[in-house]
């Protein structure tokens, strides 16, 4: 288990992690979201011993990283795929390893042959593409057996077969038991491997809830209702606090109330239903929702402010030209 409790980060005048705390249980693929500068990839460098907090504490089943001798048997992670030595071959670098870590020589053909590299393990790693290094972290992540891991940014790089291994990968290491934090940047990579979310923006918890809960409280979140009487039925809903819209022929789009109270009000005002459809609202929905005010950096949402921008250039270009 993985414990984080006040952890702050300040690196002079800049805040990069403040009074963050929350727990990731075992048994369970835990995504760790946030935009852009939220202080992900600083978080898990603190539960990893790699930064020392300002502040708080990180611990991982009781006791900072730093205290466990022969960490990988504790804790594997993946943090940067490029941060290895381009010289050595995948074997020697996992050999290097596991020599630190007091782990057997056999641990290294183990994972090279999990994690689909065990033909090019005398291969330097200076010729591996992005995916195979991102599959040589993994396998590094792996070598001490360990009941937490943690893992960075894991899909990049890889291709659809490679993405779908990952998926399964961490599928099974939960179902083990073990502790699984996952950081990414693809919200749909997020849908399809986590069961719970927790979510930062500047620094600080957003959430830290079930993936499934986490998505309900976008906007997004509605119900499709199809009747032979969508006026009689907005007259209904409407005094209830529901937002009702038009949709294709005579369907309606409800917001603001559940499908089974929309179901409960028909039926008291005798009003037929032919379809009451809940649409769930996505992840990226709600994680741009939620995450709106706390994003560092963000691209103008104006779809024509680039057209626009260039069109305000060339007209000053062609003043320039005739003067």
């Amino acid at each position: 288990m993985i414990e984080v409790n006040e952890l702050t980060k300040r690196y002079g005048a800049v805040t990069a992690v403040n009074g963050l705390t929350f727990t990731v249980r075992p048994g369970r693929v835990t995504g760790f979201l946030g935009p852009n500068g939220a202080g992900k990839s600083t978080t898990m460098r603190m539960i990893l011993g790699l930064n020392r907090p300002t502040s708080g504490s990180a611990t991982i089943d009781g006791h900072p990283f730093d205290r466990h001798k022969a960490g990988l048997r504790h804790a594997g992670a993946l943090l940067d795929a490029g941060d290895v030595h381009g010289g050595r071959t995948a074997a020697a670098h996992l050999h290097a390893l596991a020599r630190g870590n007091g782990l057997p020589r056999r641990r290294v053909a183990e994972v090279l042959e999990e994690v689909g590299l065990a033909g090019v393990a005398r291969r330097r790693i200076a010729g591996f593409s992005l995916g195979m290094r991102q599959r040589l972290g993994i396998a590094a992540a792996l070598l001490g057996d360990p009941p937490v891991l943690l893992f960075d940014e894991p899909v990049n790089g890889l291709d659809p077969e490679g993405v779908r291994w990952v998926r399964g990968l961490f599928r099974r290491l939960a179902a083990e038991g073990r502790t699984v934090l996952v950081s990414s940047h693809l919200m749909s990579e997020m849908e399809n491997t986590a069961d719970h979310l927790v979510v930062i923006g500047r620094g600080e918890l957003i959430a830290a809830q079930a993936l499934a809960a986490f998505a309900a409280r976008g906007a997004g979140a509605s119900v499709t209702v199809r009747t032979p009487d969508p006026d009689g039925l907005t007259a209904v809903l409407t005094p209830e606090g529901a937002a009702v819209r038009p949709a294709d022929g005579r369907a309606l789009t409800v917001t603001g109330l559940s499908a089974a109270r929309i179901g409960e009000l028909a039926h008291q005002h005798r009003i037929m239903l032919y379809e009451l459809a809940p649409r769930t609202a996505s992840l990226e929905q709600a994680f741009m929702e939620l995450t709106a005010d706390r994003a560092d950096y963000r691209a103008d949402s104006r779809a024509d402010s680039w057209a626009d921008s260039r069109a305000d250039y060339r007209a000053d270009s062609r003043a320039g030209d005739r003067r």
